[in-house]
């Protein structure tokens, strides 16, 4: 049992809560424009569950796929599947298992919530392959990670707005910055074995990079809060996230890359940042 929790990551419960968070944004947002708590707290529940079950299938599947590189790189090369500890044909039965109490969440929401929730599957089919053949596999896993965003808002109102759009590009940037900072962990290892990442791309100039990653989530959710009449409190504290950010950036640029403890703590700190931005998009609830 210990081993397929650790299969599933269950003793790394960060990846959950980076899915989750963005769900859970899109959900207070819709609650700008129509309270309904049954169904939020509904929603939320469900978004959760989702987030624990296809984040544990997603790690199975990238396993799976890079089970050849994976016993190359120091920080993965003990991982079941590389190691031989766990066949293939278990693993496959584990993603099939885990889909099915997917597909019955999915069941829940209405048919257009239900066509984008599938159509998130080529994303997550195509994403391992990406740092194979480009150095952006950070921005695939942005596109792949906020889903949530455009699900959460259409479950209630079963459309796509300007606003949701917005918010789904926040959290492309925020998961191009931070999973940058996770990829510093493996960067030796991944030039030798000419694996490609934004953290070998911009190895050199890290600080400016997540910068501009950074810049750009936060204009976006001040461009947020003047499209959809926000309140004083909002910007005060979308500022006070800014500092958080501001703060992973000047402590990463300190870390050498070879200390994977310490950018662990830098990139777990983000689930702060999820936090945070939930709580001011929550207060906004009761401020519109």
């Amino acid at each position: 049992m210990y081993q397929f929790a650790n299969l599933l990551r269950l003793n790394r419960p960060i990846g959950i809560f980076l899915l989750f968070w963005p769900c859970a944004w899109s959900l207070a947002m819709t609650q700008w424009y129509v309270v309904n708590n049954y169904l939020f707290i509904k929603y939320l529940i469900l978004f959760f569950i989702g987030s624990v079950i296809m984040r544990s299938a997603g790690c199975v599947y990238n396993d799976i796929v890079d089970k050849k590189i994976d016993i190359k790189v120091q920080r993965t090369k003990k991982r079941l599947i590389a190691s031989g500890k766990i066949r293939l044909k278990t693993a496959w039965l584990v993603i099939l298992l885990l889909l099915i109490p997917a597909f019955i969440i999915l069941s829940q929401f209405n048919n257009f919530s239900k066509i984008l929730g599938l159509s998130s599957g080529l994303l997550i089919i195509t994403y391992p392959f990406m740092k194979r053949i480009t150095f952006w596999p950070q921005l695939f896993l942005g596109f792949t990670f906020n889903w949530g965003v455009l699900l959460g808002w259409s479950v209630f109102f079963e459309n796509l707005r300007i606003e949701t759009i917005i918010l789904y590009m926040a959290g492309i940037f925020w998961t191009l910055g931070y999973d940058t900072i996770y990829a510093l962990q493996d960067r030796s290892d991944d030039l030798k074995i000419k694996i490609k990442s934004t953290a070998i791309k911009f190895g050199h100039d890290i600080k400016n990079f997540l910068s501009f990653c950074y810049i750009c989530l936060i204009t976006l959710l001040i461009a947020l809060g003047f499209l959809t009449d926000r309140s004083f409190v909002y910007f005060i504290l979308i500022g006070i996230a800014a500092l958080h950010l501001t703060y992973q950036v000047l402590i990463i640029q300190k870390i050498k890359s070879n200390i994977r403890e310490k950018i662990q703590v830098v990139f777990n700190s983000n689930n702060s940042f999820g936090v945070l931005i939930f709580l001011i998009f929550f207060i906004e609830i009761y401020n519109a």
